[in-house]
């Protein structure tokens, strides 16, 4: 990070905290990417890498971007895969979801707002 309070750099792959560089979870110290406006996480999955429970009880917006590979984000009630860069599937509150990965993938993930760690 640079001496200024306003620009800051780094890299999302290294600079972060269990994939999340950006959101109201990191320390205050971070400066300006420790923000209650929204999170951002940067994930990278190997193939065959799935989530054993689902996510429940969601009370953010989400969009889950595709960076490289092939993932798939399962709801209750449907499947959404992820296929060519820049694919997205975006839900909201209530939505229950898990992810697999089909080929070994990197996901950009955007939720609003940023709720703080209990």
């Amino acid at each position: 990070m640079n001496g200024d309070e306003t620009i800051q750099t780094g890299n999302a792959a290294v600079d972060n905290e269990k994939g999340w560089f950006i959101g109201g979870s990191l320390p205050e110290a971070l400066g300006i990417r420790h923000t209650h406006d929204v999170e951002l996480k940067w994930s990278t999955h190997t193939a065959g890498e799935e989530r054993a429970d689902w996510v429940t009880s969601e009370v953010r917006t989400t969009v889950a971007i595709l960076i490289s590979g092939k993932y798939e984000v399962m709801f209750r009630d449907k499947s959404v895969t992820l296929i060519d860069q820049g694919d997205f599937v975006m839900w909201g509150k209530g939505s229950d979801h898990k992810g697999k990965a089909v080929e070994d993938s990197v996901i950009l993930t955007v939720r609003w707002p940023s709720i703080p760690k209990s």
